[in-house]
């Protein structure tokens, strides 16, 4: 049917950072991407994993050790508030117990509670965009450390 590059199950680490670490499942991944040079000019450094599967989720638990190396970890997909993003924070908080290793709260940043619009134009009213990403990470730095990150 196809070649696998990642088992099911494994998640796939697409680029280090040392600030936060991004995890991303489904079509956010590509804005993911694209946000982390603009992130990387305003001197934040984001480590982007693609989770691959929900079921089963990281059956390793690699996922503990990335967010032990950055101490946040900021959540992006395209469903629903409570839909897969609020799964995959279970998960690191019940199964993996990352919140004694977080530095930060948890954040998450998913599609508006809403039904979509059709087409291109619903993504870009409804689901999370480089921009919001950009923003979000920044914001999570910034209530770190408000005189490196400053708003404005």
């Amino acid at each position: 049917m196809g070649t696998f590059k990642t088992p099911i199950g494994k998640i796939e680490c697409l680029r280090t950072g040392t600030d936060i670490t991004v995890i991303s499942y489904g079509s956010t991944l590509r804005l993911v991407e694209q946000a982390a040079p603009i992130l990387e000019k305003r001197g934040v450094s984001i480590e982007i994993i693609d989770i691959q599967s929900l079921i089963p989720f990281d059956i390793e638990h690699e996922l503990r050790e990335h967010i032990a190396q950055t101490n946040r970890v900021l959540i992006v997909d395209e469903d629903v508030p409570g839909g897969a993003s609020a799964y995959i924070l279970q998960q690191l908080l019940d199964q993996q117990q990352v919140f004694e290793l977080l530095d930060s709260p948890p954040a998450l940043l998913s599609a508006k509670a809403h039904r979509p619009a059709y087409g291109s134009d619903g993504d870009y009213c409804s689901k999370p965009q480089v921009d919001d990403i950009v923003e979000r990470a920044y914001q999570m730095m910034h209530e770190v450390a408000p005189d490196t990150f400053p708003l404005g």
